[in-house]
């Protein structure tokens, strides 16, 4: 006759203690935060060397910027300004977390790309108002790296 032992089941069994401890890493200067769909997210400088920033915070302001409230971002409730311009938004080092949606990024890097473009356009015209036919220029924007003999 079989006799009932005390035995814990198998699927109570944890590793939670055989597990090696965590390696003690230095803290991030700039924590990550938690993305939220359509928004893209940066720290903003609004001071520095314990100087306000006024410009800088403007203009970004003006780009579309926002800050972040601490209640979109709890993680970093002991981060958040409880007085002062930004009150209850996350501040570190005089960095303020702010978002914006990613169309204005979309549109940003389309500013962007459009204004290089036509720079690049303008060097290429002025470049090629110097012709000469006696020595050509050529329009390539291809570049070759080479290593040793015969590459």
């Amino acid at each position: 006759m079989a006799t009932p032992q005390n035995r814990t089941p198998r699927d109570l069994e944890t590793r939670v203690l055989a597990e090696r401890p965590k390696q003690w890493m230095p803290p991030e200067a700039l924590p990550e935060p938690d993305k939220q769909a359509g928004f893209a997210y940066r720290w903003i400088r609004v001071s520095m060397l314990n100087k306000d920033d006024p410009s800088n915070t403007s203009k970004s302001f003006r780009e579309g910027w926002e800050p972040v409230r601490i209640e979109e971002q709890p993680q970093y409730s002991l981060l958040a300004s409880r007085e002062g311009r930004y009150k209850d938004n996350i501040e570190i080092g005089g960095l303020l977390l702010c978002k914006i949606p990613e169309e204005f990024m979309d549109q940003r890097r389309a500013y962007y790309a459009n204004a290089t473009e036509s720079q690049a356009t303008a060097v290429d015209n002025s470049f090629m108002r110097e012709n000469d036919a006696r020595m050509p220029l050529f329009r390539e924007r291809k570049s070759t790296t080479s290593f040793g003999k015969g590459s």
